[in-house]
């Protein structure tokens, strides 16, 4: 079974090869999300924990959280399952899932770093990954960079360098996401003044066909009236 090690906290991780049934036996009849001591891997894990995270079978099904079962399963999925992607609208399709207990027949066991041990991993631990890409959204960049809502966001949004054969290189930068500009204060406020107009201009209208309906049934009651009027004297 390979183990695929990853460490969030430098954004690293290493895939190792591991033969021996007797180290990977503290990972049998586990679940996804429970912690696992490193110390039975061998001498560089010790005092690591591991957190068991995913993983796939030898026939490359993935496994699944919430699926009681150390074998596959074949379940109706549908669009918010993982393991599932909707190609259309309201779609489900039954498809095959590993189950969330570890067992023998996996070939990838996908675990995470809880807690760092008393010497390095080689390629994981000891090297960090820099973020290729930065916040996007206005308010996360703020949070990021520890920003006031004085400061100019857009002079902090992390840009990226782009080197093309043969071609000069230049720099890209996201578009912010949610920013509040002054020309978007005044959109908003030319809405709010617009539905202001039409909701001023539609009591009018209805106090107006109001007025105007009282009249037309006054109207037609003094007609009512003089007929009856006229039936009653050309009887008498």
């Amino acid at each position: 079974m390979k183990l695929n090690i990853s460490y969030p906290a430098n954004g690293t991780n290493k895939l190792i090869d591991i033969d021996d049934d007797r180290k990977l036996r503290v990972f049998m009849e586990k679940r996804m999300g429970n912690e696992v001591p490193g110390d039975s891997i061998g001498d560089e894990f010790k005092g690591y924990v591991f957190k068991i995270t995913g993983g796939n079978d030898k026939q490359g099904f993935p496994m699944k959280q919430g699926v009681l079962h150390p074998t596959r399963v074949r379940l109706l999925l549908s669009k918010g399952h993982s393991c599932y992607r909707p190609r259309r609208d309201g779609e489900r399709k039954r498809k095959s899932v590993r189950g969330c207990i570890v067992g023998n027949d996996l070939a990838v066991l996908a675990v995470a770093v809880v807690k760092q041990g008393e010497q390095d991993i080689p390629g994981l631990t000891d090297v960090s990954q820099p973020k290729r890409l930065g916040p996007k959204r206005a308010t996360k960049i703020r949070r990021f960079f520890n920003l006031s809502k004085e400061d100019d966001v857009r002079k902090f949004v992390i840009r990226r360098e782009v080197s093309k054969e043969g071609k000069k290189t230049y720099t890209k930068a996201p578009k912010i996401q949610r920013l509040v500009t002054p020309q978007r204060l005044q959109h908003k406020r030319h809405r709010m003044a617009l539905k202001r107009r039409n909701a001023e201009q539609q009591k009018e209208n209805a106090a107006e066909y109001a007025a105007l309906l009282a009249k037309r049934v006054g109207e037609e009651k003094e007609r009512v009236a003089e007929r009856k009027r006229k039936t009653t004297e050309a009887r008498a």
